[in-house]
């Protein structure tokens, strides 16, 4: 069994570190290790740690996280960084990007955009692990894979409605595909780690290509509520992802 990935978040803001922790940690296979407030905490866990992805501000009282950023690529070649922050400026995503950053996300961090992230870069590190462990040498397709990692998720987007993304509704997917009785959109979206509006959305556009059914249930408040069913008939759909 693979070990989990190993996170360490980079952020001054205690609350907007351990919520950025709490997000981390809904999605299977990561582990946050520790968390630094500042520069010295940070150089320090890089040291001891060793961590294989950082979750970097830039904002610091007494540093610049693009300065950090930096120092990272000088110590530790291993380490993947993603950035998250409120800076705009197209100089700092400029930066970020030539320093090699997995992805560049502004805060406020949207949950949904923040998973998405995280689930491709797992999909790399498992990846490019694999690679390393199996070939001395590599041919263009394995450099293919890797490096367009998003190539397929973009061509499924081009037949998708705005507002559905192709990782999220796959998991939507496998989560309905393990309920045989049925789930609420509510139930999905602990499961994956959205809002019930969210996992409704993409409920609805899976019954909306007959991928999924939905029927009426009264809770035991008379409440009624939309269950949501794998269908048994299908006709098309995104099997073809």
């Amino acid at each position: 069994m693979a070990r989990n990935i190993q996170v360490l978040i980079v952020e001054d803001d205690k609350r907007i570190a351990e919520i950025n922790r709490r997000f981390v940690e809904k999605v299977e296979g990561y582990e946050v290790i520790g968390i630094a407030t500042n520069e010295q905490e940070g150089k320090e866990l890089m040291e001891v740690l060793q961590p294989d992805l950082v979750l970097l501000d830039i904002y610091f009282p007494d540093m610049n996280g693009l300065a950090f950023l930096k120092w990272i690529r000088e110590h530790f070649t291993n380490v993947d960084i993603i950035m998250i922050t409120a800076a705009r400026e197209i100089d700092a995503l400029k930066q970020a990007m030539h320093g090699g950053v997995f992805d560049y996300i502004i805060k406020p961090i949207m949950l949904d955009r923040f998973t998405e992230t995280l689930v491709r870069y797992k999909e790399y590190y498992h990846r490019m692990h694999e690679l390393m462990k199996g070939k001395e040498l590599i041919g263009q397709e394995d450099i293919d894979q890797l490096i367009r990692r998003e190539q397929t998720a973009s061509d499924a987007d081009d037949s998708l409605p705005k507002g559905i993304q192709p990782l999220t509704l796959e998991k939507v997917l496998a989560v309905v595909k393990q309920c045989k009785d049925g789930i609420t959109a509510e139930e999905v979206g602990k499961r994956i780690g959205a809002s019930r509006t969210t996992s409704r959305r993409y409920l609805e556009y899976l019954v909306s290509i007959s991928q999924v059914t939905a029927d009426i249930s009264y809770g035991s408040v008379g409440r009624p509520e939309r269950i949501y069913k794998l269908n048994n008939v299908r006709r098309g759909g995104i099997d073809g992802f």
